[in-house]
């Protein structure tokens, strides 16, 4: 069992991993340069991932069938108040003050879609994974709409400047909202699959693009200029005490075992794709956000399947 939780882990990483590869080489061999980079960022906040949000929404949830469905939204905010004050604590080791928000930010945010979707059909079968898989989409609900408002606040941040009330309401969130009223009004049952299946299939290019932006950002990065202590940090804080702090809370707390295992598996997960596609999106510098992906990517194909053990040996989910 051990090997087998490695062997799950690693393949999810390690695809996700290529795709940065891809977009590093191509801004290496001079096929991207910084403005093909802010188009794609600028395709996947403004299109593609709104449309992936539309498309779940409108075709997998229903109020009725989950009339507690709030409570995962509210989890969802609950961890990312967890990560973001536990970044927060750390940051005081962190120099600079855009280096302390980046940090923050990598700490808060987890890769909370494409990875535990991986993981959950790799690990679950049958109704199991039929139950895991709505968890999900219930929690990148309210994920998104705090990943899209303060998340973008932390990485846009400045000094001079208070809170921008904008952010509330970029694209990712407004298609949220609207999309849940559409269901709230029945008007979901009118959206032909004709429609939904082009859009889905844009929507599903969403992670490939983020993680080209990635690798194409980590391209423009000096590895020489790598912030060694920020990211031991961000390792130790991200990959290890939060994941802790996870099975320390959900197994004696008595947590039923598939939403424990979802909390588990959004501690334990490497720091948002995203982070890299805001910064890029609104021409920031990227400090420490695209080398703290790729490199919590990497120490997860250790860290994910050890926690994943320690909570399978303790709760018996089969």
């Amino acid at each position: 069992m051990p090997l087998e939780h490695f062997k799950i882990t690693g393949i999810a990483v390690f695809q996700i991993f290529i795709l940065a590869v891809i977009g590093y080489l191509l801004v290496k061999r001079k096929f991207l340069g910084g403005t093909g980079l802010d188009a794609i960022s600028n395709l996947v906040m403004e299109v593609t991932l709104p449309v992936l949000i539309f498309c779940q929404l409108i075709k997998d949830f229903s109020f009725q069938a989950y009339p507690n469905w709030w409570i995962f939204p509210l989890l969802s905010i609950l961890i990312t108040a967890i990560g973001l004050a536990l970044g927060f604590l750390f940051s005081f080791l962190v120099k600079g003050e855009l280096h302390k928000l980046q940090f923050i930010s990598l700490v808060g945010f987890q890769n909370s879609g494409y990875l535990p979707l991986a993981l959950a059909a790799a690990l679950l079968s049958g109704e199991q994974l039929s139950a895991m898989f709505i968890y999900l989409f219930l929690f990148l609900t309210g994920f998104n709409l705090v990943m899209f408002s303060v998340g973008t606040h932390i990485l846009n941040f400045h000094k001079e400047r208070k809170f921008d009330w904008s952010n509330l309401l970029s694209a990712p969130v407004v298609v949220t909202l609207v999309s849940l009223i559409i269901i709230l009004l029945g008007w979901n049952k009118f959206v032909p699959d004709t429609m939904i299946k082009p859009l889905r299939m844009l929507g599903d290019s969403t992670l490939p693009l983020a993680m080209l932006v990635v690798g194409g950002n980590l391209a423009e990065i000096s590895l020489k200029a790598i912030d060694k202590k920020a990211i031991s940090l961000l390792i130790l804080a991200k990959m290890i005490i939060l994941p802790a702090l996870g099975v320390l809370l959900i197994i004696p707390l008595g947590i039923p075992k598939l939403i424990g295992l979802l909390m588990l598996i959004q501690l334990a997960a490497p720091s948002a794709v995203t982070s890299s596609v805001i910064l890029r999106n609104y021409k920031k510098e990227d400090l420490l956000v695209s080398q703290g992906i790729l490199l919590t990517h990497i120490a997860s194909i250790i860290t994910i399947p050890l926690f994943l053990i320690i909570y399978f040996s303790q709760t018996m989910l089969k």
